[in-house]
Protein backbone atom coordinates (compact mmCIF):
# COMPACT_ATOMS: atom_id res chain seq x y z
CA UNK A 1 0.00 0.00 0.00
CA UNK A 2 1.22 3.75 -1.47
CA UNK A 3 0.61 6.21 1.69
CA UNK A 4 1.43 9.80 0.44
CA UNK A 5 3.96 11.87 3.16
CA UNK A 6 2.76 15.32 3.28
CA UNK A 7 3.34 18.77 4.61
CA UNK A 8 1.54 19.67 7.64
CA UNK A 9 -1.44 21.72 8.55
CA UNK A 10 1.03 25.40 8.44
CA UNK A 11 -0.57 28.06 10.41
CA UNK A 12 -2.36 30.68 9.04
CA UNK A 13 -0.09 33.14 9.12
CA UNK A 14 2.40 30.76 7.28
CA UNK A 15 2.03 30.70 3.61
CA UNK A 16 4.57 28.32 2.78
CA UNK A 17 7.42 26.43 3.75
CA UNK A 18 11.01 25.25 3.10
CA UNK A 19 12.44 22.24 2.81
CA UNK A 20 15.01 22.02 5.08
CA UNK A 21 16.24 18.54 5.59
CA UNK A 22 15.96 15.06 4.54
CA UNK A 23 16.68 12.46 7.15
CA UNK A 24 16.29 9.54 4.26
CA UNK A 25 16.39 8.70 0.85
CA UNK A 26 14.36 6.87 -1.88
CA UNK A 27 14.69 3.23 -0.94
CA UNK A 28 15.33 3.58 2.78
CA UNK A 29 13.48 1.22 4.82
CA UNK A 30 11.49 3.06 8.24
CA UNK A 31 10.08 2.50 11.11
CA UNK A 32 7.02 4.14 12.29
CA UNK A 33 7.00 7.25 13.98
CA UNK A 34 10.62 7.87 12.81
CA UNK A 35 11.55 11.64 11.59
CA UNK A 36 11.44 11.93 7.72
CA UNK A 37 11.77 15.44 6.96
CA UNK A 38 12.50 18.90 8.76
CA UNK A 39 10.44 21.87 7.34
CA UNK A 40 11.03 25.14 8.15
CA UNK A 41 9.18 27.94 8.36
CA UNK A 42 9.30 31.98 8.98
CA UNK A 43 10.10 30.87 12.71
CA UNK A 44 9.42 27.16 13.38
CA UNK A 45 10.66 23.55 12.25
CA UNK A 46 8.13 20.99 11.66
CA UNK A 47 8.75 17.22 11.78
CA UNK A 48 7.51 15.12 9.54
CA UNK A 49 7.31 11.10 10.87
CA UNK A 50 6.73 8.20 9.25
CA UNK A 51 3.19 6.77 9.90
CA UNK A 52 3.82 3.19 9.44
CA UNK A 53 6.84 1.11 8.96
CA UNK A 54 7.64 0.66 5.04
CA UNK A 55 9.94 1.89 2.80
CA UNK A 56 10.97 5.29 0.87
CA UNK A 57 9.27 4.69 -2.34
CA UNK A 58 10.21 8.54 -3.99
CA UNK A 59 10.89 11.97 -2.55
CA UNK A 60 9.15 14.89 -4.47
CA UNK A 61 10.10 17.64 -3.44
CA UNK A 62 14.28 18.13 -3.03
CA UNK A 63 16.05 20.38 0.12
CA UNK A 64 15.45 23.76 -0.07
CA UNK A 65 12.34 23.44 -2.07
CA UNK A 66 8.82 26.05 -1.25
CA UNK A 67 6.03 24.27 -0.25
CA UNK A 68 2.89 24.40 1.03
CA UNK A 69 0.64 23.08 3.34
CA UNK A 70 -0.84 19.45 2.80
CA UNK A 71 1.25 19.14 -0.62
CA UNK A 72 2.62 15.71 -1.04
CA UNK A 73 6.59 15.74 -0.57
CA UNK A 74 7.30 11.93 -0.56
CA UNK A 75 5.17 8.27 -0.86
CA UNK A 76 6.06 5.48 1.81
CA UNK A 77 5.40 1.75 0.48
CA UNK A 78 3.89 0.36 3.93
CA UNK A 79 5.54 -3.08 5.20
CA UNK A 80 8.77 -2.64 4.19
CA UNK A 81 11.11 -4.09 6.47
CA UNK A 82 14.34 -2.85 7.51
CA UNK A 83 17.02 -5.26 6.96
CA UNK A 84 18.69 -6.73 9.65
CA UNK A 85 21.36 -5.34 11.56
CA UNK A 86 22.01 -6.48 14.17
CA UNK A 87 24.55 -9.41 13.02
CA UNK A 88 26.93 -7.37 11.55
CA UNK A 89 26.65 -4.82 13.89
CA UNK A 90 27.46 -7.09 17.23
CA UNK A 91 30.57 -8.66 14.65
CA UNK A 92 31.80 -4.71 14.11
CA UNK A 93 31.61 -4.00 17.68
CA UNK A 94 34.02 -7.43 18.37
CA UNK A 95 36.24 -6.12 15.87
CA UNK A 96 36.31 -2.65 17.29
CA UNK A 97 36.79 -3.70 20.86
CA UNK A 98 40.43 -3.90 22.07
CA UNK A 99 41.96 -2.75 25.10
CA UNK A 100 42.40 1.14 25.19
CA UNK A 101 45.72 2.44 24.01
CA UNK A 102 46.43 5.80 23.13
CA UNK A 103 46.93 8.96 24.18
CA UNK A 104 45.34 10.24 27.10
CA UNK A 105 43.70 14.38 26.93
CA UNK A 106 41.40 16.66 29.25
CA UNK A 107 38.49 17.26 28.25
CA UNK A 108 37.63 20.68 29.78
CA UNK A 109 35.18 23.40 29.57
CA UNK A 110 35.65 26.28 27.46
CA UNK A 111 36.78 29.81 28.23
CA UNK A 112 33.08 31.75 29.29
CA UNK A 113 31.99 34.83 28.33
CA UNK A 114 33.41 37.91 30.88
CA UNK A 115 30.07 38.25 32.18
CA UNK A 116 29.49 34.61 32.95
CA UNK A 117 30.57 32.97 36.10
CA UNK A 118 29.70 29.32 35.74
CA UNK A 119 28.22 26.77 33.87
CA UNK A 120 26.05 23.72 33.81
CA UNK A 121 26.43 19.83 32.44
CA UNK A 122 23.15 19.93 30.25
CA UNK A 123 23.82 17.04 28.63
CA UNK A 124 26.47 14.37 27.96
CA UNK A 125 25.60 12.78 24.09
CA UNK A 126 28.08 9.78 24.48
CA UNK A 127 28.98 7.61 27.41
CA UNK A 128 32.33 6.03 28.65
CA UNK A 129 33.82 3.59 26.65
CA UNK A 130 32.02 4.83 23.46
CA UNK A 131 34.03 5.21 20.56
CA UNK A 132 33.60 8.84 19.30
CA UNK A 133 35.04 10.51 15.85
CA UNK A 134 37.07 13.60 15.50
CA UNK A 135 34.74 16.99 16.09
CA UNK A 136 31.28 14.62 17.17
CA UNK A 137 29.36 15.88 20.19
CA UNK A 138 30.42 15.33 23.50
CA UNK A 139 28.41 17.11 26.05
CA UNK A 140 26.10 20.74 26.14
CA UNK A 141 27.08 23.21 28.53
CA UNK A 142 24.11 25.58 29.39
CA UNK A 143 24.94 29.26 31.09
CA UNK A 144 22.45 31.75 31.65
CA UNK A 145 21.56 32.72 28.08
CA UNK A 146 23.72 29.98 25.41
CA UNK A 147 24.55 26.41 24.65
CA UNK A 148 28.58 25.68 24.78
CA UNK A 149 29.32 22.05 22.56
CA UNK A 150 32.25 20.42 23.09
CA UNK A 151 33.53 18.39 20.68
CA UNK A 152 35.99 15.37 20.50
CA UNK A 153 39.52 16.01 19.84
CA UNK A 154 40.37 13.58 17.75
CA UNK A 155 38.97 9.73 17.07
CA UNK A 156 38.64 7.64 20.41
CA UNK A 157 36.62 7.52 23.40
CA UNK A 158 35.88 8.76 26.66
CA UNK A 159 37.59 6.97 29.63
CA UNK A 160 36.04 9.04 32.28
CA UNK A 161 33.51 11.53 33.04
CA UNK A 162 34.28 13.83 35.92
CA UNK A 163 31.01 15.95 35.71
CA UNK A 164 27.77 14.25 35.41
CA UNK A 165 24.85 15.88 34.36
CA UNK A 166 23.44 18.97 36.27
CA UNK A 167 26.69 19.36 37.91
CA UNK A 168 28.31 23.06 38.04
CA UNK A 169 31.10 23.89 36.56
CA UNK A 170 33.66 27.20 35.82
CA UNK A 171 35.96 27.71 32.92
CA UNK A 172 38.65 25.61 31.69
CA UNK A 173 37.04 23.15 34.20
CA UNK A 174 38.27 19.48 33.72
CA UNK A 175 34.86 17.55 32.91
CA UNK A 176 36.06 14.16 30.94
CA UNK A 177 39.41 11.96 30.45
CA UNK A 178 39.62 11.37 26.95
CA UNK A 179 41.47 8.24 25.16
CA UNK A 180 42.67 8.97 21.21
CA UNK A 181 42.39 6.27 18.98
CA UNK A 182 40.72 4.16 21.53
CA UNK A 183 37.32 2.41 21.20
CA UNK A 184 35.13 1.01 24.13
CA UNK A 185 37.34 -1.78 25.61
CA UNK A 186 35.90 -5.54 26.13
CA UNK A 187 33.86 -5.05 29.41
CA UNK A 188 31.82 -2.33 26.85
CA UNK A 189 32.04 -4.44 23.87
CA UNK A 190 30.03 -8.09 25.50
CA UNK A 191 27.60 -5.53 27.19
CA UNK A 192 26.50 -4.17 23.84
CA UNK A 193 26.58 -7.05 21.95
CA UNK A 194 24.28 -8.85 24.67
CA UNK A 195 21.84 -5.75 24.27
CA UNK A 196 22.43 -4.46 21.32
CA UNK A 197 18.93 -5.82 19.76
CA UNK A 198 17.58 -3.63 22.92
CA UNK A 199 19.34 -0.62 22.16
CA UNK A 200 18.41 -0.67 18.66
CA UNK A 201 14.87 0.68 20.34
CA UNK A 202 15.97 2.35 23.69
CA UNK A 203 15.40 5.56 24.75
CA UNK A 204 18.12 6.79 22.10
CA UNK A 205 16.33 5.65 19.67
CA UNK A 206 12.83 7.06 19.96
CA UNK A 207 11.19 8.77 17.46
CA UNK A 208 11.42 12.82 17.77
CA UNK A 209 7.48 12.62 18.56
CA UNK A 210 7.54 9.77 21.17
CA UNK A 211 10.59 11.43 23.03
CA UNK A 212 8.66 14.86 22.88
CA UNK A 213 5.82 13.62 24.21
CA UNK A 214 7.40 11.32 26.76
CA UNK A 215 9.06 14.54 28.01
CA UNK A 216 6.19 16.73 27.81
CA UNK A 217 4.08 14.49 30.50
CA UNK A 218 6.79 13.51 32.28
CA UNK A 219 6.77 9.56 31.50
CA UNK A 220 10.19 7.45 32.00
CA UNK A 221 10.95 5.39 28.74
CA UNK A 222 11.57 2.35 30.47
CA UNK A 223 8.24 2.23 32.22
CA UNK A 224 6.44 1.90 28.85
CA UNK A 225 5.61 -1.14 27.16
CA UNK A 226 6.72 -1.07 23.54
CA UNK A 227 4.23 -2.52 21.11
CA UNK A 228 6.18 -1.73 17.99
CA UNK A 229 8.82 -3.29 15.74
CA UNK A 230 11.68 -5.10 17.94
CA UNK A 231 9.55 -3.34 20.81
CA UNK A 232 9.74 -0.21 19.95
CA UNK A 233 7.89 2.54 21.47
CA UNK A 234 5.12 4.29 19.73
CA UNK A 235 2.84 6.82 20.64
CA UNK A 236 0.37 5.16 20.88
CA UNK A 237 2.02 3.01 23.76
CA UNK A 238 3.09 6.24 25.95
CA UNK A 239 -0.63 7.47 25.22
CA UNK A 240 -1.89 4.06 26.58
CA UNK A 241 0.56 4.56 29.67
CA UNK A 242 -0.38 7.74 30.47
CA UNK A 243 -4.44 6.07 30.59
CA UNK A 244 -3.53 3.08 32.58
CA UNK A 245 -3.60 0.39 30.35
CA UNK A 246 0.19 -0.87 30.53
CA UNK A 247 0.28 -0.80 34.40
CA UNK A 248 0.80 -4.21 35.94
CA UNK A 249 -2.05 -6.47 36.88
CA UNK A 250 -2.50 -6.05 40.71
CA UNK A 251 -2.71 -9.37 43.17
CA UNK A 252 -6.05 -9.85 44.90
CA UNK A 253 -7.25 -7.22 46.45
CA UNK A 254 -7.92 -7.68 50.38
CA UNK A 255 -11.69 -7.06 51.68
CA UNK A 256 -10.08 -3.38 52.87
CA UNK A 257 -8.94 -2.49 50.07
CA UNK A 258 -12.05 -3.55 47.96
CA UNK A 259 -14.22 -0.84 49.83
CA UNK A 260 -11.59 2.04 49.76
CA UNK A 261 -12.10 4.51 46.82
CA UNK A 262 -9.16 4.60 45.66
CA UNK A 263 -7.88 7.10 42.76
CA UNK A 264 -7.52 5.31 39.51
CA UNK A 265 -5.28 5.92 36.48
CA UNK A 266 -1.37 6.74 36.31
CA UNK A 267 -1.42 9.56 39.18
CA UNK A 268 2.47 9.86 39.06
CA UNK A 269 4.91 13.39 39.62
CA UNK A 270 8.29 14.12 38.31
CA UNK A 271 10.39 16.63 39.81
CA UNK A 272 13.36 18.79 37.63
CA UNK A 273 15.29 21.54 38.17
CA UNK A 274 14.86 24.39 36.65
CA UNK A 275 17.34 24.84 33.38
CA UNK A 276 19.58 28.11 33.50
CA UNK A 277 18.35 29.73 30.47
CA UNK A 278 14.55 28.93 32.13
CA UNK A 279 15.52 30.60 35.31
CA UNK A 280 17.35 33.39 33.63
CA UNK A 281 13.92 33.66 31.77
CA UNK A 282 11.69 33.85 35.05
CA UNK A 283 14.42 36.23 36.59
CA UNK A 284 13.95 39.10 33.96
CA UNK A 285 10.08 38.35 33.38
CA UNK A 286 9.42 38.87 37.12
CA UNK A 287 11.46 41.91 37.07
CA UNK A 288 10.15 43.62 33.70
CA UNK A 289 6.77 43.20 35.46
CA UNK A 290 7.73 44.78 38.64
CA UNK A 291 10.37 47.34 37.84
CA UNK A 292 8.44 49.11 34.97
CA UNK A 293 5.25 51.21 34.76
CA UNK A 294 4.43 48.90 31.74
CA UNK A 295 0.47 49.64 29.49
CA UNK A 296 -0.94 47.72 26.43
CA UNK A 297 -2.04 49.74 23.16
CA UNK A 298 -3.99 47.58 20.54
CA UNK A 299 -4.73 48.06 16.69
CA UNK A 300 -5.37 45.64 13.84
CA UNK A 301 -4.06 45.87 10.29
CA UNK A 302 -5.14 44.47 6.91
CA UNK A 303 -2.43 42.43 5.62
CA UNK A 304 -4.09 41.78 2.29
CA UNK A 305 -1.92 44.53 0.61
CA UNK A 306 1.61 42.41 1.74
CA UNK A 307 0.04 39.13 0.98
CA UNK A 308 -0.87 39.93 -2.43
CA UNK A 309 2.69 42.20 -3.20
CA UNK A 310 4.39 38.79 -1.29
CA UNK A 311 2.37 36.48 -3.59
CA UNK A 312 3.06 38.69 -6.77
CA UNK A 313 7.09 39.29 -6.52
CA UNK A 314 7.69 35.14 -3.91
CA UNK A 315 9.09 33.33 -7.00
CA UNK A 316 11.32 36.32 -8.61
CA UNK A 317 12.60 37.28 -5.32
CA UNK A 318 13.65 33.97 -3.65
CA UNK A 319 15.44 33.28 -8.05
CA UNK A 320 17.36 37.05 -7.20
CA UNK A 321 18.00 36.62 -3.40
CA UNK A 322 17.94 32.69 -2.75
CA UNK A 323 15.58 32.84 0.00
CA UNK A 324 11.84 33.21 0.65
CA UNK A 325 9.96 36.78 1.34
CA UNK A 326 8.28 36.09 4.32
CA UNK A 327 6.02 38.34 6.61
CA UNK A 328 8.64 39.09 8.95
CA UNK A 329 10.86 41.12 7.14
CA UNK A 330 7.93 43.81 6.37
CA UNK A 331 7.59 43.80 10.26
CA UNK A 332 10.87 44.39 10.62
CA UNK A 333 11.28 47.64 7.95
CA UNK A 334 8.12 48.99 9.74
CA UNK A 335 9.37 48.88 12.82
CA UNK A 336 12.47 50.44 11.81
CA UNK A 337 10.64 53.30 10.29
CA UNK A 338 8.24 54.00 13.06
CA UNK A 339 11.74 54.06 15.57
CA UNK A 340 12.79 56.82 13.42
CA UNK A 341 10.16 58.83 13.95
CA UNK A 342 9.54 58.39 17.80
CA UNK A 343 12.91 58.15 19.17
CA UNK A 344 11.50 57.42 22.74
CA UNK A 345 10.52 54.13 22.04
CA UNK A 346 13.75 53.34 20.56
CA UNK A 347 15.55 54.65 23.49
CA UNK A 348 16.09 53.41 27.14
CA UNK A 349 16.22 54.38 30.62
CA UNK A 350 19.68 54.56 32.95
CA UNK A 351 19.34 55.20 36.54
CA UNK A 352 17.62 58.99 36.16
CA UNK A 353 19.34 59.24 32.48
CA UNK A 354 17.21 58.95 29.16
CA UNK A 355 19.99 56.77 26.17
CA UNK A 356 18.61 57.65 22.91
CA UNK A 357 20.36 55.40 20.35
CA UNK A 358 21.08 56.79 16.62
CA UNK A 359 21.16 52.99 15.80
CA UNK A 360 18.36 50.43 15.39
CA UNK A 361 18.84 46.78 16.85
CA UNK A 362 16.20 44.74 17.11
CA UNK A 363 15.22 41.75 18.87
CA UNK A 364 13.26 38.76 17.65
CA UNK A 365 11.99 36.42 19.51
CA UNK A 366 12.43 32.84 18.80
CA UNK A 367 11.36 29.87 20.48
CA UNK A 368 14.07 26.73 21.09
CA UNK A 369 13.81 23.39 22.64
CA UNK A 370 15.66 25.31 25.81
CA UNK A 371 12.80 28.06 25.94
CA UNK A 372 12.28 31.63 24.57
CA UNK A 373 15.30 33.68 23.29
CA UNK A 374 15.88 36.86 22.05
CA UNK A 375 18.15 37.29 19.14
CA UNK A 376 19.72 40.67 17.83
CA UNK A 377 18.93 41.55 14.05
CA UNK A 378 21.19 44.31 14.29
CA UNK A 379 21.66 48.26 12.08
CA UNK A 380 18.05 46.95 10.43
CA UNK A 381 18.36 51.07 8.98
CA UNK A 382 21.10 49.49 6.73
CA UNK A 383 19.15 45.82 5.04
CA UNK A 384 16.82 45.23 2.63
CA UNK A 385 14.18 43.12 2.61
CA UNK A 386 16.10 40.14 1.46
CA UNK A 387 19.03 41.18 4.25
CA UNK A 388 16.25 41.29 6.85
CA UNK A 389 14.99 37.40 5.88
CA UNK A 390 18.45 36.15 5.31
CA UNK A 391 19.52 37.34 9.16
CA UNK A 392 16.38 35.99 10.78
CA UNK A 393 17.05 32.62 9.28
CA UNK A 394 20.54 32.53 10.59
CA UNK A 395 18.96 33.35 13.71
CA UNK A 396 16.29 31.14 13.76
CA UNK A 397 18.28 28.44 12.65
CA UNK A 398 21.34 29.05 15.57
CA UNK A 399 18.70 28.93 18.18
CA UNK A 400 17.05 25.70 16.98
CA UNK A 401 20.55 24.08 17.10
CA UNK A 402 21.93 25.90 20.44
CA UNK A 403 24.66 27.88 18.58
CA UNK A 404 23.75 30.98 19.21
CA UNK A 405 26.89 32.98 21.05
CA UNK A 406 26.82 35.84 23.53
CA UNK A 407 27.15 38.43 20.56
CA UNK A 408 24.08 37.68 18.86
CA UNK A 409 22.10 37.87 22.54
CA UNK A 410 23.56 41.07 23.51
CA UNK A 411 22.35 44.66 23.02
CA UNK A 412 18.77 45.31 21.24
CA UNK A 413 16.76 48.33 21.59
CA UNK A 414 13.42 46.99 20.64
CA UNK A 415 11.07 43.50 20.43
CA UNK A 416 9.25 42.15 17.74
CA UNK A 417 7.67 38.80 18.81
CA UNK A 418 5.15 36.66 16.36
CA UNK A 419 2.89 34.26 18.67
CA UNK A 420 0.63 34.05 15.24
CA UNK A 421 2.92 31.11 14.22
CA UNK A 422 1.49 29.29 17.02
CA UNK A 423 -2.30 30.55 16.75
CA UNK A 424 -2.20 33.10 19.05
CA UNK A 425 -5.02 35.73 18.20
CA UNK A 426 -4.44 38.30 20.75
CA UNK A 427 -1.82 38.68 23.88
CA UNK A 428 0.02 41.59 26.10
CA UNK A 429 3.77 40.46 25.24
CA UNK A 430 6.22 41.78 28.35
CA UNK A 431 9.26 44.04 27.56
CA UNK A 432 12.39 42.74 27.11
CA UNK A 433 14.34 45.55 30.05
CA UNK A 434 16.27 47.68 29.80
CA UNK A 435 13.82 48.46 26.44
CA UNK A 436 11.06 50.39 26.37
CA UNK A 437 8.70 48.27 24.02
CA UNK A 438 7.70 45.66 22.76
CA UNK A 439 5.62 44.37 19.67
CA UNK A 440 3.60 41.75 19.27
CA UNK A 441 2.32 40.15 16.15
CA UNK A 442 -0.64 37.73 16.00
CA UNK A 443 -2.35 34.82 13.70
CA UNK A 444 -3.69 36.58 10.18
CA UNK A 445 -7.49 35.79 10.39
CA UNK A 446 -10.51 36.31 7.38
CA UNK A 447 -12.70 38.73 9.25
CA UNK A 448 -15.66 40.51 8.15
CA UNK A 449 -14.92 44.55 7.84
CA UNK A 450 -16.86 47.63 6.92
CA UNK A 451 -15.07 48.84 4.35
CA UNK A 452 -16.83 52.35 2.00
CA UNK A 453 -19.82 51.32 3.86
CA UNK A 454 -19.46 47.76 2.45
CA UNK A 455 -18.74 44.68 4.50
CA UNK A 456 -15.13 42.96 3.14
CA UNK A 457 -14.09 39.79 4.31
CA UNK A 458 -10.27 40.69 5.04
CA UNK A 459 -7.29 38.80 6.44
CA UNK A 460 -6.87 41.07 9.55
CA UNK A 461 -4.54 41.03 12.23
CA UNK A 462 -4.08 42.44 15.75
CA UNK A 463 -0.91 44.51 16.73
CA UNK A 464 -0.04 44.98 20.70
CA UNK A 465 2.76 47.11 21.86
CA UNK A 466 3.14 47.15 25.31
CA UNK A 467 5.46 50.08 26.25
CA UNK A 468 7.19 51.32 29.38
CA UNK A 469 5.00 54.32 30.23
CA UNK A 470 7.81 55.90 32.41
CA UNK A 471 9.58 57.12 29.12
CA UNK A 472 7.27 56.70 26.08
CA UNK A 473 3.18 58.65 26.71
CA UNK A 474 0.43 57.09 24.96
CA UNK A 475 0.36 59.96 22.49
CA UNK A 476 3.54 58.90 21.26
CA UNK A 477 2.50 54.55 21.78
CA UNK A 478 -0.76 55.59 19.54
CA UNK A 479 1.10 57.22 17.15
CA UNK A 480 4.03 54.70 16.77
CA UNK A 481 1.16 51.46 16.26
CA UNK A 482 -0.67 53.55 14.06
CA UNK A 483 2.63 54.35 11.67
CA UNK A 484 3.43 50.50 11.44
CA UNK A 485 -0.31 50.00 10.88
CA UNK A 486 -0.37 52.10 8.05
CA UNK A 487 2.76 51.14 6.40
CA UNK A 488 2.02 47.35 6.68
CA UNK A 489 -1.05 48.35 5.54
CA UNK A 490 0.30 50.33 2.11
CA UNK A 491 3.72 48.99 1.76
CA UNK A 492 4.67 51.53 -0.91
CA UNK A 493 5.14 54.03 2.03
CA UNK A 494 7.94 51.73 3.33
CA UNK A 495 9.84 52.52 -0.18
CA UNK A 496 9.17 55.98 -0.65
CA UNK A 497 9.51 57.25 3.09
CA UNK A 498 6.14 58.66 3.73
Amino acid sequence: MTIEIKVPVLPESVADATIATWHVKAGDAVKRDQNLVDIETDKVVLEVVAPADGTIGELLNEEGATVLGEQVIAKLEEGGAAPAKSESKAESKKEAAPAASGKTSEVKVPVLPESVADATIATWHVAVGEAVSRDQNLVDIETDKVVLEVVAPADGSLSEIVAEEGATVTAEEVIAKFVEGATSGAAASESSDATSDDSDDSSDALSPSVRRLLAEKGVDAAKVKGTGKNGRITKEDVEKHLKGGSAPAASAPSAAAETAELPTGNRTEKRVPMTRLRKTIATRLLEAKNSTAMLTTFNEVNMKPIMELRKQYQESFEKRHGIRLGFMSFYVKAVTEALKRFPDVNASIDGDDIVYHNYFDISIAVSTPRGLVTPILKDTDTLGMAGVEKGIKELAIKGRDGKLSMADLQGGNFTITNGGVFGSLMSTPIINPPQSAILGMHKIQDRPMAVNGKVEILPMMYLALSYDHRIVDGKESVGFLVTIKEMLEDPTRLLLDV
